[in-house]
């Protein structure tokens, strides 16, 4: 969505009247969005303001409060590693670092290939599988420092299966 064209604003409009009759429509349409396009750059938060009503600002803050909407495109593969007290206190901040260490990019970017993406998260509600993390809902309870590049690898593989396969 690097430029927005037509087909794309006729989709953001059509998401945008599926709500009109709601009486606080906004998480409902941020969420389509979202879900349709992978990310709500500023551009698209402009059109649903001027569909809705609802100040730019308004949706920005709502865009940037939630960690489940992104301003930015994210990647095939996004790690989202629980930094919550229970997660914290069992090894999750040298688990995000390994990550980012061997993936060489920072939480909340994306690496040049697309393929991952590096989200430190809150509280997940796995307190009990501490440390947690989740690569596009799958979780990985009680993860190590050690786990870290064997988990990366079995994505790079399923990628190399992919391409081989045309897929």
């Amino acid at each position: 969505m690097a430029k927005l064209n037509a087909a794309a604003t006729a989709k953001i409009k059509e998401i945008c009247s599926r709500y009109k009759d709601e009486k606080t429509p906004l998480m409902m349409i941020l969420s389509d969005i979202q879900n349709e396009y992978g990310y709500i750059p500023l551009e698209v938060q402009e059109i649903v303001s001027a569909e809705t009503g609802i100040s730019v600002a308004e949706i920005y803050g709502v865009v940037t409060f939630y960690s489940f909407f992104s301003l930015t495109p994210k990647g095939k593969y996004v790690i989202g590693c629980c930094l919550g007290t229970a997660c914290y206190v069992k090894g999750a901040q040298q688990v995000i670092d390994k990550f980012c260490e061997l993936l060489h990019v920072e939480p909340g970017q994306t690496t040049d290939d697309g393929l991952f993406t590096i989200d430190a998260l809150r509280c997940i509600g796995a307190c009990g599988i501490a440390p947690a993390v989740s690569i596009n809902g799958k979780v990985y309870p009680k993860m190590t420092v050690s786990q870290v590049q064997e988990v990366i690898a079995q994505y790079l593989i399923q990628e190399e299966k992919g391409k081989e396969a045309g897929v």
